[in-house]
């Protein structure tokens, strides 16, 4: 405001006196005053809520650092036990390490301690309590490998059926196995729909396509 006096009326902007700067400071001394009573009065009354909410969130905040780092290490620890138990072929330490971790890892340590002593019973461990669809999917196509010959077509595609879906990263191989089981058991009707199943799919894989005109 006052510049703009001075710009278009060249009036001079008025001085303070001594008296307006004493009573400037007088003001700005009362208004901390009140600004630091309310401060002490708010802090009388939620410090100990303030204090523990900041130290709840120290803790939650370290717990999550020392679990992240936890969480590492056990992960570390676990590959290279699973390195070592594969160099030493050790079937007891693969099913250890299947028994001790989660997810995918268990699966696949469970699943190598089978391809070092064909027990046909850890395939079946694995599509009963496998964590991983892939590893329980792939172990129905192994025992369907191991004890086809002893099953009939119908009986193939029933066992195979919860992998005859594209959710299942066997979907095709699954059902080119039906097809075949079928062709094998002389029945071509059944295994033509599983053939044309896949022929007919424009995202079937090229290789499982040309396997399966070969079997008409």
């Amino acid at each position: 405001m006052a510049n703009m006096l001075e710009r278009n009326k060249k009036v001079k902007a008025p001085q303070k006196t001594m008296q307006d700067h004493a009573e400037d400071a007088l003001y700005r001394e009362v208004w901390e005053d009140v600004n630091n009573e309310k401060t002490q009065q708010f802090l009388k009354k939620y410090g100990r809520y303030l204090i523990a909410a900041a130290l709840g969130i120290m803790i939650i905040v370290t717990g999550i650092q020392i679990g992240i780092r936890a969480h590492h290490a056990a992960r570390m620890a676990t590959a290279e036990n699973y390195e070592t138990a594969l160099e030493n072929s050790d079937v007891n330490a693969l099913v250890g390490i299947s028994q001790n971790t989660d997810g995918a890892t268990a699966d696949l340590a469970l699943f190598q301690a089978y391809i070092l002593d064909k027990d046909i019973k850890k395939l079946e461990d694995l599509v009963t309590n496998g964590k991983s669809r892939e590893f329980r999917d792939l172990a129905r196509l192994h025992i369907i490998a191991l004890r086809g010959d002893e099953m009939d077509g119908a009986a193939v595609a029933e066992y195979l059926r919860p992998l005859v879906t594209k959710d299942s990263p066997f979907y095709y191989t699954a059902m080119l196995t039906i097809a075949q089981k079928y062709v094998a058991a002389g029945d071509h009707a059944n295994a033509n729909k599983w053939i044309d199943k896949i022929t007919g799919d424009p995202d079937a894989p090229a290789v499982i396509r040309a396997d399966a005109e070969t079997l008409k």
